[in-house]
Parts: C-alpha cells; structure tokens; sequence
C-alpha cells in the first residue's frame, strides 16, 4: 500500500511541475508529513531529492526549446547559496510548529501569486542587481528552511516585472530549482541517515516520468486554469497545515 501511495504521490508532483513548472515540493513535504510520518526536517531533506528529480526531467525539453534564462537561473543559484546553506543549517534548531507554520504561509503567497495577472505584451528586460540579489537570497532561503525550490517566486517576478513570456518563465523556474534542490539536498547531508529513502525514491522515478510528459503537453493547456486549480490546492494544504499544527495538536 505505501509503494502504491508513493505512486500516486509522484503522479502529483509530477504534474504540478511538468504543468506549472513550479509548486512539486509544496505537495511533497506536506505528503511525506502526513501520509508517510516522517518528520519536518526528514520531510524537507527527502523532498529535495523528489523535486530536483521531477524538475531536471521536466526542463530538458525547456532547455531544446530555448525557453529557459540559463545566465539568470545560475547568478540566482550562486547569489543564494548562503542563505541555502545558512537556512538547512539553523532548520532542526527551530521548532517544528514555527517551521510548519512558516511553510503554510509560504505556501499561501504560492497560491496569491499564482493568481495575478499578466500584465499586456511588453519587451523581455534584463533583471536589475537589486532585484536579482534580492530573488536570489530569498530562493536560497525557502531552498535550505522549507525544500522548496523556489519557483513559484521566480515565475511572476519574470513575468510580471521584466516581459519574459509565460513559457519562459516556468523553464527558467523549472532549471532554477533543478540547481538549487540539488545544492540544496547536500546542505542538508546531515539529515541523510534519518531517512529511509525506499518511499522517496519510488515517488522521485514517479515524478520523473509523469513531468516529463506533462511539459510536453503543456502548452496546450489553458495557463490560467492551470494557475487556479494550483492555487486552489496549495491553499487547502496550508489550511490543513495550519489546523492540524495549531488546533489538532493542541487539543491532544
């Protein structure tokens, strides 16, 4: 049953990157949390590897298509290594109802910004130095505290405020947490022996083959009923998250 649960789980995540191109690891943790009991701090190590496994499958096709800022994406993975590092560092001092706390709110601005709008047609602009330190220290942040990738930043920044089209801006987001989830998964090496890897390992090969597929077929799906339903589901979590850590567990 778990192997058949770690199935579905990968069909998920799969698809959620593939599709959106950002969000794999706001549905893993919570999963390897609550159906696999695993602890936060082994919940975040273990996705890492789930997420940079689906992501590295998903931006090959980005990367033959051209839709993927390869000097932008690694400026943003180098300039937020410290905090990467500097966040999988400090994770098992903080307590574990402030770092689900933390991730639900996370997980609420994922969904908030999945819901702007595009502004009209305007030409693609580099990023300044400002805001590209600024992206970068807080990727790296959410990479190291809460495994995740940091993505669903990086898409309505590059859409929103410097023209880049939508179909480049999920390759850019899908090559930036393929880089920083595979630095991110060293920072955490302390973490490694905590975690017995057969679950995580069926949901990353999972993950890895229904991504792939689902970035070929995405551009013929409907984006803003995609960014919805991605909204939609990530608030759900951060509810149940949040109800769970605050209400449930109180009243135990």
């Amino acid at each position: 049953m778990e192997v058949l649960l770690a199935i579905i789980c990968g069909v998920a995540i799969g698809s959620i990157l593939g599709f959106v191109g950002a969000g794999g690891s706001m549905v893993a943790v919570p999963m390897l949390i609550y159906l696999f009991a695993m602890t936060p701090v082994q919940a975040t190590t273990a996705s890492l590897i789930i997420v940079f496994s689906g992501a590295l499958s998903g931006v090959v096709s980005k990367l033959k298509s051209g839709d993927v800022l390869v000097r932008e994406s690694l400026l943003i993975w180098a300039l937020g290594l410290a905090t990467n590092f500097g966040g999988a560092y400090i994770l098992p001092k903080i307590a574990e109802t402030i770092v689900l706390t933390g991730f639900s709110l996370v997980l609420i601005a994922a969904g908030a910004s999945m819901l702007l709008k595009p502004p009209s047609a305007s030409a693609e602009k580099k990023l300044s130095l400002p805001a590209l330190i600024a992206l970068s220290l807080l990727v790296g942040a959410l990479t190291g505290l809460f495994g995740i990738g940091g993505g669903f930043i990086a898409i309505p920044i590059l859409v929103l405020f410097y023209g880049v089209t939508p179909a480049k801006a999920a390759g850019t987001s899908l090559f930036i947490i393929t880089i920083n989830t595979f630095t991110g998964f060293f920072a955490h090496f302390r973490h490694w022996e905590e975690i017995s890897w057969q679950i995580p390992i069926v949901i990353a090969l999972t993950a890895v083959i229904v991504s792939r597929l689902a970035a070929k077929r995405s551009a013929a799906l409907n984006p803003e009923i995609l960014k919805r339903a991605f909204a939609s589901t990530v608030f759900a979590i951060a509810a149940f998250t949040l109800f769970e850590t605050w209400v449930l567990n109180l009243t135990l």
